[in-house]
């Protein structure tokens, strides 16, 4: 009986969907998505700032609401000051209070270019050197263990991302050097986080206070602290996913110097107004800072496991900031991401022009390069570097259609519209991985398993897929499902650890 009312059920869904398609009431070809495409402006050093106030107050909100990113605070700076600092939409997407200029955001990444500017200062008055090796100042072998390449690592090695670490280690894992220190670029917090502890060690002082010191004090950056302060409880942006639902804030008790930064926008402004001017630091330091160390490999940030065989004409390095030289000339930047906070920060250093950028949502780099053209215009090649979605891209519009309609109906829509279309303009494997992580963090299991399974058919002998697919139904509780779709992948790739790992429990439970 449960049999044929299932039959029944299903029969009747087949209906609804060749119903809705014939109907032509398809969400996902209704959008008409594009693929990303970086918006040309020219560099805004000469426009009038009521001019770019008031095309920022009209786009920004719309391209939030584009690409569901609930808050946004950003800065502008110009002629090395700056000039105007403005909050959008709310904190939290339940509570609707609204951003203000005193509203805290996760810095991120962009963690990392303040504590290189602290770092720059012991550099000046000689209490740490750029080419000494690390270990000399804190003796041991930190969390490496016995590798000789250690000693290679220097501060210089750390602001310029060519340790040889990793961005992040595994869970409870040892740290390991995967390249000889000085060979190429590799993006790693690690590295920064062991410079940090280098500096406590040199300088006696704890991380947070060390920062207050020599950055947050002197340039009246008030709001700013990389531990959870008290105050920050009525302060902080919430976080939020990739669907714009709020998910766990992050308090990080423990300082991490390349990530734990909370600030404001209007703290950051004066920071980049101050490394525009050259407040703290002599001229020459500053161009130090600002001068390629080493340029980055054009297929993106990590290069652990891959060589850097094509280096970018227009990426580099400096100590600390990312540099990008163009037809325009010389800019800086950086970029943040904590999941479901995203941040961005340029700056022209010829004509001392600037923005800052805060989101609190997963989808914030989406809207990025249109919130950069209309602020301040410019050449910005690295977003194509950074490969993240645009708000309009298929990936995006297709979520956007699953939340609305779920994913069986939005999935016959995307296989009818991807026909024909070529390879650039549909989603690969990785992105479709994705989109299933984003439903299944989001407790949308039912049509995270339907993405996965979609993703399993076009990339049959891709292990990632059926292991992705075999942790949606794990999750979903059909154990069955998820051992043979594990198996499958640990066929396919006998490294698989994660997946012998879970097979194991998931067999063990079965027993049971």
């Amino acid at each position: 009986m449960k049999l044929d009312v299932k039959l029944l059920l299903t029969a009747a869904r087949s209906v609804s969907l060749v119903m809705l398609a014939a109907a032509g009431g398809s969400t996902f070809a209704q959008q008409s998505p594009q693929l990303p495409k970086q918006p040309a402006a020219p560099l805004q050093s000469n426009a009038k700032l009521e001019q770019i106030i008031a095309r920022l107050e009209r786009a920004v909100p719309q391209l939030m609401k584009d690409g569901e990113v609930p808050g946004l605070s950003m800065a502008l700076v110009r002629n090395g000051e700056m000039v105007w600092h403005h909050g959008f939409g709310v904190k939290n997407a339940k509570t609707n209070e609204p951003v203000t200029d005193d509203t805290v955001f996760e810095a991120a990444s962009l963690s990392k270019p303040v504590f290189a500017y602290a770092v720059m200062k012991l550099v000046e008055n000689g209490r740490l050197d750029l080419d000494k090796p690390l270990n000399q100042y804190l003796p041991g072998d930190y969390d490496v263990g016995p590798d000789p390449r250690l000693a290679q690592i220097t501060t210089r090695r750390v602001l310029s991302h060519t340790t040889g670490f990793p961005n992040w280690r595994s869970e409870g894992g040892t740290l390991k050097i995967y390249f000889t220190p000085g060979e190429k670029f590799s993006y790693s917090g690690e590295g920064f986080v062991y410079l940090s502890k280098v500096v406590e060690h040199v300088t006696g002082k704890q991380f947070d206070a060390f920062m207050k010191e020599y950055v947050f004090d002197p340039l009246g950056m008030t709001s700013s602290s990389y531990v959870w302060q008290s105050s920050f409880d009525k302060l902080k942006a919430s976080r939020h996913n990739s669907l714009g639902e709020p998910t766990a804030d992050m308090k990080p008790q423990r300082a991490n110097a390349a990530a734990s930064l909370h600030t404001t926008a209007r703290d950051y402004g004066r920071f980049v107004a101050a490394i525009l001017k050259g407040t703290g630091l002599k001229k020459e330091t500053l161009g130090l800072m600002l001068s390629t160390q080493i340029k980055v490999d054009e297929g993106g940030s990590n290069t652990t496991s891959r060589p850097a065989d094509k280096l970018s004409p227009t990426i580099s390095w400096g100590l600390g900031w990312g540099l990008q030289t163009t037809s325009e000339g010389l800019s800086f930047w950086h970029w943040g991401d904590n999941g479901d906070t995203k941040a961005y920060v340029v700056a022209f250093q010829k004509e001392k022009l600037g923005v800052v950028v805060f989101t609190n949502g997963a989808n914030g780099l989406s809207i990025m390069p249109e919130i950069i053209a209309e602020a301040v215009g410019g050449q910005q090649p690295v977003f194509a570097w950074l490969k993240y979605d645009s708000y309009k891209s298929p990936s995006l519009t297709l979520q956007k259609a699953i939340v609305a309609k779920h994913a069986d109906f939005a999935l016959l829509d995307y296989r009818s519209w991807r026909k024909g279309r070529a390879a650039v303009e549909v989603l690969n494997e990785t992105q479709m991985n994705q989109l299933g992580y984003n439903l299944l963090r989001s407790k949308r299991v039912k049509d995270a398993i339907e993405v996965f399974k979609l993703n399993v058919e076009d990339y049959p002998q891709s292990w990632n897929t059926y292991d992705s697919l075999g942790e949606a139904y794990k999750v979903d509780g059909n154990n069955e499902l998820a051992i043979k779709n594990y198996q499958r992948s640990v066929e396919l790739n006998s490294n698989n650890a994660g997946g012998i790992e879970a097979l194991k429990k998931l067999r063990e439970n079965h027993k049971e």
